[in-house]
This record gives C-alpha cells, sequence and structure tokens, in this order.
C-alpha cells in the first residue's frame, strides 16, 4: 500500500472529508483564494461582482466542457472539480468492502452534513433531512401532510410540475381542492402578487404553495409577506427553494414559512442528486414519511431518511460544495451570478425584435432570465443558438410566456455571455432561417 493511500484511509477512517480542516477544499484552494479575496475585501459585494480577476480565479475551479456555451445552469449546475473529486474517492473506497466502508465509516458523515446544511440555512440541525432533490423533499411533506377531502390548496400555474402533479394525485386520492391561481409576470408589484394568493383563498383552505424564484423566467416572489398573509389567516405554507437556495443570500427563518425543500444540485453545485429538506420542528411529528418509517410519527426528523442503500459518497461530495460556496461567501456569489444576468440581458434588450421575459430589478430576479425573439418559437431559438454556436439553453412555453431560459453561472466568462449577445443580434435579423445552417 502507497503512502498516498495510507493517508487516505486514515483520514476517511476519522471522518477528515469535507468536514475538517484536512477537505479537499482546503487542500486545493484556501491560499490561493484567500489571496485574491485580500484585494478585493474592501469592495461591496455588488463592486466585487465586477472584479474579473477575482472570479476568474473561480472559474479555473470548474471542469467545463470548452466546446459547449452552458447557459442552463437552472436546470442543473456543474460541479466545481473538489466536489467531483470527493465523490470519485469515496465512491472508490466504499467499493473496497462496501458494507463494511458505507455503513460503519462514510454513514457517519451525515450528522456533520446535517449540522453545515443547518448552518447555511440558519436553522436547527434538527430541522434537517438530507435527499435527492427538491421533488422529493416537496413531495414528502404534499403526500404527508394529513389534509383531508375538502381541505383546499392554493398554488399558481407556474409551480413545478412535479409539484402540480403532487397535489392533483392527492385531489384524486383523498378529495382535497387545488385550486392555481394566475399571475401576471414578469411583475414588480408585491402587493399585487400577494392578493393572487389571497383572492384564492376560502375558509377551507390549509396550504398555500409557494415558489421561491419560478423555475421558467426567475421571477424572485415577495414570500415573507405571502406568508405572513397566509398566517395570519391561520394557513401553512411549503416554499419551494428549488432555485433559490446556494443562490439568494438568505436564512430560511427569513422566508417565514412552515416547511421548504431544495435542490442542492443547482446553485450549491453540490453533486447530481442531492437535496434537501426543512420542516419547523413542531411541525415534524405531524407529517408522514414518504419511504416508510417504523416510527411515522417521530418528532426525529431521520424518519425522512430511511432510504435503504444510498450514495454515502454524494454526502461528502455536498460538504465540499458547502465548503465551496462559504469560500466565496453567499452574498457576493449572488451579485456575481445577477450582474452576469444583467450584463448580457441589458445589451439583448436593446435589439430589435428581442423581448425580456424577466424583470432586471434585482429584488425580482437574479440568475434566470427569459428571452424571446419575434417570429421565432422557443423551439426555434433553441435550435439555432446550439446548432450554429454551441450555446445551450432551454425552451419556455408556459402560460403567457414563450422564451428560452438564460442562466449563467460563477464559472460562466463575460467572453461567453459576449458570444451569446451576439448570436441573439444575429440570429433576430436573419430570423427563423438562422436555424437552418
Amino acid at each position: 500500500m502507497t503512502n498516498d493511500r495510507r493517508v487516505f484511509l486514515k483520514q476517511a477512517a476519522t471522518l477528515a472529508g469535507a468536514f475538517s480542516v484536512n477537505s479537499l477544499f482546503n487542500q486545493a484552494h484556501a491560499a490561493e483564494w484567500q489571496k485574491a479575496s485580500q484585494k478585493i475585501n474592501h469592495l461591496t459585494p455588488a463592486q466585487a461582482a465586477q472584479d474579473e480577476d477575482y472570479w476568474s480565479v473561480i472559474q479555473r475551479s470548474f471542469t467545463v466542457n470548452p466546446s459547449i456555451i452552458n447557459l442552463n445552469n437552472g436546470g442543473v449546475s456543474p460541479s466545481p472539480l473538489v466536489v467531483q473529486q470527493a465523490v470519485e474517492r469515496y465512491n472508490q473506497l466504499a467499493n473496497e468492502g462496501p458494507s463494511y466502508f458505507m455503513w460503519r465509516i462514510l454513514d457517519q458523515g451525515r450528522e456533520p452534513l446535517r449540522e453545515k446544511l443547518a448552518g447555511l440555512a440558519g436553522v436547527n440541525p434538527e430541522e434537517i433531512a438530507i435527499n435527492r432533490n427538491a421533488t422529493e423533499a416537496l413531495n414528502t411533506i404534499i403526500l404527508g401532510l394529513d389534509l383531508k377531502k375538502g381541505d383546499e390548496v392554493v398554488g399558481t400555474k407556474f409551480d413545478y410540475p412535479h409539484m402540480v402533479q403532487a397535489y392533483k394525485q392527492r385531489a384524486m386520492r383523498d378529495g382535497i381542492v387545488y385550486t392555481q391561481v394566475s399571475l401576471n409576470l414578469p411583475s414588480e408589484n408585491d402587493d399585487e402578487l400577494v392578493k393572487a394568493y389571497e383572492s384564492a383563498i376560502t375558509s377551507k383552505t390549509k396550504l398555500l404553495h409557494i415558489t421561491h424564484v419560478i423555475n421558467w423566467v426567475g421571477q424572485i416572489m415577495p414570500v415573507r409577506k405571502i406568508c405572513d398573509m397566509a398566517h395570519a389567516k391561520g394557513i401553512e405554507v411549503i416554499v419551494d427553494g428549488a432555485h433559490s437556495f446556494g443562490l439568494l443570500d438568505f436564512k430560511i427563518p427569513d422566508l417565514g414559512c412552515d416547511y421548504f425543500g431544495t435542490s442542492l444540485h443547482k446553485f450549491l453545485s453540490a453533486p447530481i442528486g442531492s437535496g434537501m429538506m426543512w420542516i419547523k420542528k413542531e411541525k415534524i411529528e405531524k407529517v408522514w414519511p414518504l419511504p416508510s418509517s417504523g416510527e411515522p410519527h417521530s418528532k426525529d426528523i431521520r424518519k425522512f431518511e430511511e432510504l435503504g442503500t444510498r450514495s454515502f459518497p454524494i454526502e461528502q461530495g455536498i460538504g465540499e460544495a458547502i465548503n465551496f460556496h462559504e469560500g466565496i461567501g453567499s452574498k457576493r456569489k449572488e451579485e456575481r451570478i445577477r450582474y452576469l444576468k444583467n450584463y448580457w440581458a441589458s445589451k439583448v434588450q436593446q435589439i430589435p425584435k428581442v423581448k425580456l421575459y424577466t424583470s432586471l430589478n434585482p429584488k425580482y430576479s437574479c440568475a434566470i432570465c427569459g428571452v424571446g425573439i419575434d417570429g421565432m418559437t422557443p423551439a426555434e431559438l433553441d435550435t439555432a443558438l446550439f446548432n450554429n454556436y454551441k450555446i445551450h439553453i432551454v425552451g419556455i412555453n408556459i402560460e403567457n410566456i414563450s422564451c428560452v431560459r438564460v442562466t449563467p453561472h460563477v464559472y460562466t466568462s463575460l467572453h461567453d455571455l459576449d458570444k451569446f449577445v451576439k448570436a441573439i443580434e444575429e440570429i433576430a435579423a436573419k430570423g427563423k432561417t438562422s436555424g437552418s445552417k
């Protein structure tokens, strides 16, 4: 056995990994990042967002394919190299003796991870469950609440399909009444957005469902105001934070909600297939777990983690993603990604036939922005961008919104965004024929 291997096994056995000073992040980036950060510590986060020398250091931490420009980070974001390495390293270890290394070594890393996630979320670790994505987290809550026939739930037509389907399933199975309100997006009117929910509430309404950042076009909702309104009427609130956690600088208690679910493989850049659920401590007991538990009415949040065999290496990868995120800083990261979005969006909105479907007001948007070209369907614009420019985005067609969704991340360069702006300009000038090259 080589010296390096002995060192690694010793570290694994003592739970070094992502939860100690010997983390891969500290080994690979701590010194360089500290040096780079010192040069911008005098700047506000908004000012630091425009310092390309600093962000070039962050960009080098990723292994993205240079042959395409990926602007669909709202779907799933790439992990930085240290996160990939953590997953690979601990997967190799697990396969040397799965039953031993998984259950007796790596399984012990979940509690340190729970504490790190709780610190990032600003909550009690005993309120955090670790799972695979926002769909699993939110479906657990939606299907686990004791809603009865005639109980009403209010959501919107812009909520994520997997959540909408969960409510419709409960309507079919249990006879609940599920109402979807319309929203006029983009919106910069909090009162109007709150009123949309409030107008659908009746004496039978038990639950509101709010998407914090609407995934289709990046609208940031006034969650706290909606929650306060609902609570004043004795109504509970679930928040879908799939596109806000790891992007916006907030703590879950700031929202005032009762339940929260998110994916960690979006803006936190954790391993693909990682998520988190938060339930207010006093409400854990009443929520039935989705995978069965021997004590379904336990007050222990761990009852929601009865998944059987899982990928323990992913949990180490989540820990390294948090290290990476905190190495940048939540507010600095939020402002950088917002700056990147505004950088391209403010340019393309000046181009004839181009329309934005997202507000550029920082209160109402951050990373995600929708853009369309008159006379082109989202599919046609998607095809033209990829076939002719190797730019990857995603088409959106929902309610009154017909556009492509564009989402940069911290690794995105201004050079790539300039290419995107030029592509939009050329496609808009040529029209539909631009996709037939």
